[in-house]
């Protein structure tokens, strides 16, 4: 980006700062949203207070009583109601819940059928990755989730504030081009960016928004811990092995990771060819019930 400042610095610098909200409206977490994950993050955290708020929505209660019956949270039987579904969750992983209502109520303003795609595509991959990061030690699932989720949450926001971004999307399909090389080309801001001040203003934890930052760093297993902080690159190479599995079996053309990427993603967190093909396994048996 022209005139960009290092963007190796830790915290997005004051001129980037000032060039996206110049550029981009972020959008602001909905009160509804903010009042469930206020109770869910309490030292004691109110379990009937929680199931009122949810269940005032039916956004919340449906993304609730979903993620409770998918693969990364199923035991047992279905559940049908959602204190049965918070005892399931933890109050912890309705955060996941109710961020996720909330990024999807953000992409108002776009045709149905592009926030749909969006939709599916993003809530699925946040399921794989937490079911990969729960097999990994020292990961914590709903992180992966939420960060899996958010990524590339600012893509929506890109396509509502720049009329040619959804032709340029699909021109970096047709040359395989990376779309962060574009962003980078062509406008005062990138997906990254504006998604590390998403999260950062809808009060999620600051190793998602890290994470997010650097996650197009074609460096980004090099860097420096002072840099990138060790659990926001394991966020980072959880997602990119979830995402690559995803494209193979989606056959999909991936623009995200690429092969080089992916085998770093998978020496970073030690899967071995025999653990990458019980990821697979599980990854098959899990979008068979989804």
């Amino acid at each position: 980006m022209p005139g960009s400042p290092d963007k190796r610095h830790h915290e997005v610098s004051p001129e980037d700062l000032d060039r996206v909200f110049k550029t981009i409206e972020i959008p602001t977490c909905p009160a509804v949203a903010l009042e469930a994950m206020a109770e869910a993050q309490k030292d004691e955290p109110n379990l009937k207070n929680l199931a009122k708020t949810i269940a005032g929505d039916v956004g919340l209660t449906a993304t609730t009583l979903k993620l409770a019956n998918s693969p990364l949270f199923r035991a047992g039987g279905p559940v049908t109601n959602i204190n049965r579904a918070l005892e399931r969750l933890g109050t912890r992983n309705v955060v996941c819940v109710v961020v996720g209502v909330a990024l999807r109520s953000s992409m108002a303003g776009l045709p149905a059928a592009i926030v749909e795609k969006f939709w599916t595509r993003a809530a699925g991959l946040a399921v794989a990755a937490g079911m990969i990061a729960r097999r990994q030690y020292g990961i914590s699932p709903d992180a992966a989730y939420i960060y899996a989720l958010f990524h590339d949450a600012a893509i929506p926001l890109m396509m509502r504030r720049f009329e040619n971004y959804v032709p340029l999307m699909e021109a970096c399909r047709e040359r395989g081009q990376p779309l962060i090389e574009a962003e980078e080309s062509l406008f005062p801001c990138t997906h990254p960016i504006v998604g590390s001040l998403l999260v950062r203003n809808w009060g999620l934890p600051p190793i998602v928004g890290q994470a997010i930052r650097f996650h197009h760093d074609p460096d980004l297993y090099d860097l420096s811990d002072k840099t990138l902080p060790g659990m926001a690159l394991s966020l980072i190479a959880v997602t990119q092995v979830a995402e690559r599995l995803l494209c193979v079996k989606l056959q999909e053309q991936d623009l995200e990771v690429g092969e080089n990427l992916f085998h770093r993603a998978l020496a970073y967190l030690g899967i071995s060819d025999d653990d990458l093909a019980e990821l697979d396994e599980a990854l098959d048996a899990a979008m068979a019930s989804m």
